[in-house]
């Protein structure tokens, strides 16, 4: 599913779509190209199925093609939503880190989404146009979006006749009641707006009236894909250590490898709320916040002050800790928000932020360790993106950035990661993916911590 351009509708044609072929009692397995966390969480939502991430740029094509294998198997069908335009990369002379290139990685035909409010007949010329941009990408067709009315449609189907070689598959017409609200990340996550029952009804009921999905699924190829059960890039450990996460509404962005990668590396999962919960599951070895909206929930999480201590206290005593973007704000010792408030948070990292009014970093991200930590050794590179408007507002003069950046034209940034005791926390969302091998050092140091305390019996000294 690729759109014409950011803002032609892909995100909601996509979500009706996997809703439509759920309804129908397909399997669908859901996908989504480039580092996004938000619209997979939509879509696991509507199909029911955890949404992947493909991305060329963040992971290697052997691990994109593995990722796509490994989970179409028990599905029907799968449906991927493309990123930003169809032929949108990194710059304007090769087709890299662009839907077109993932589409033709896969192997996949794609539907050319058109936003088409006050086009006519030049809308002819534009879907003509990506149809013969590149003669080794096949479409399954055009669906158009913003229509004003049937008449409307029917003018755009005249034009395609004898101009273009793909099928119409319909359109949809402007209606604000199947709109997901936006906000500074972009649409409003599945934690904070969750398609219900009666939203998804109508989001399939849109695309069985004014699609025609019966000449989609005749036009598809089938695919023949087998993988085995392992997370690609590791070997499946026996579980040994308990790492907990944070999750909840402002805690939500994780990719779902990531946690995978960790469980094969011997680390079992334990789930719990920074927002509810006022104490740590007992038992853990580790602990790691993954990204969000911490600064729409920063009273509740400031409140929250016998978990504040706690995590605080676990961090002096060593235990591996890992945050990023939200997550670590969270470990820092204050969050501000753009009115000037302060809210106290763990205290893990001596550093403080506030969010601003503009964005503050957006771009993938290659960091190479300049010392060793829980995810490696120095020199060890992995890959991410950065996507925040928050800033680190106060820096002290004993922690420096062991993070050396670049972006993905190899421009160099600032440097990023910052470490006390064994807390490591970053603005960057670290696709394991990318590097392996991280998750497994993370899970090692968790190991060697949960000696020490067992050796021990949980009297481990505090680091001052």
């Amino acid at each position: 599913m690729a759109g014409t351009h950011s803002g032609a509708g892909k995100t909601t044609i996509t979500l009706g779509l996997m809703a439509a072929l759920t309804a129908r009692g397909y399997k669908v397995a859901p996908f989504k190209v480039g580092p996004d966390f938000i619209d997979p969480g939509h879509h696991s939502r509507v199909t029911g199925r955890a949404s992947r991430n493909l991305d060329g740029w963040m992971l290697s094509q052997a691990y994109n093609l593995k990722t796509f294998a490994r989970h179409t198997v028990g599905a029907d069908i799968a449906v991927v939503e493309g990123v930003m335009g169809l032929y949108d990369g990194y710059d304007g002379r090769s087709e890299a880190g662009s839907t077109a290139q993932m589409a033709k990685w896969l192997g996949l035909p794609v539907v050319l989404v058109v936003g088409a409010r006050s086009m006519a007949r030049s809308a002819a010329a534009l879907v003509q146009g990506f149809e013969g941009f590149d003669d080794a990408l096949s479409f399954a067709g055009v669906c158009f979006n913003h229509l004003g009315s049937d008449r409307h449609l029917d003018y755009l189907k005249a034009a395609m006749d004898g101009h273009v070689r793909m099928p119409v598959l319909g359109g949809l017409m402007r209606d604000e009641a199947i709109a997901i609200p936006e906000r500074h990340l972009g649409l409003v996550t599945r934690e904070d707006h969750d398609l219900s029952e009666a939203d998804r009804g109508l989001l399939a009921a849109l695309i069985e009236k004014q699609l025609d999905l019966d000449a989609l699924l005749q036009g598809l190829p089938d695919l023949d894909l087998q993988e085995n059960a392992s997370p690609p890039g590791i070997e499946t450990q026996v579980a040994g250590v308990r790492i907990g996460v944070a999750r909840d509404a402002a805690f939500c962005f994780y990719y779902p490898e990531n946690l995978e990668l960790l469980e094969a590396a011997g680390a079992q999962l334990v789930f719990f709320s920074p927002l509810t919960d006022n104490r740590l599951p007992e038992g853990l070895d580790g602990l790691y916040f993954g990204g969000g909206y911490p600064e729409l929930h920063a009273g509740v999480l400031a409140g929250n002050r016998l978990l504040l201590q706690e995590i605080r206290q676990v961090s002096r005593m060593n235990m591996p800790i890992y945050g990023e973007c939200g997550g670590f704000m969270y470990l820092c010792r204050e969050m501000g928000d753009i009115d000037g408030n302060a809210f106290s948070m763990t205290g893990c990292l001596p550093l403080a932020t506030r969010m601003l009014a503009r964005l503050k970093a957006l771009g993938y991200r290659e960091v190479t360790q300049s010392m060793p930590t829980l995810l490696g050794p120095a020199g060890q590179v992995m890959r991410g993106h950065e996507f925040h408007y928050s800033t680190i507002s106060s820096e002290t003069k004993d922690l420096t950035g062991i993070y050396r950046m670049t972006d993905r034209a190899g421009m160099e940034k600032a440097a990023e990661g910052f470490m006390a005791n064994q807390t490591l926390g970053s603005y960057i969302h670290l696709h394991f993916g990318s590097c392996p091998s991280a998750a497994r050092h993370f899970v090692n140091a968790c190991r060697r911590w949960a000696a020490v305390k067992n050796k021990n019996k949980g009297t481990v000294h505090e680091t001052q």
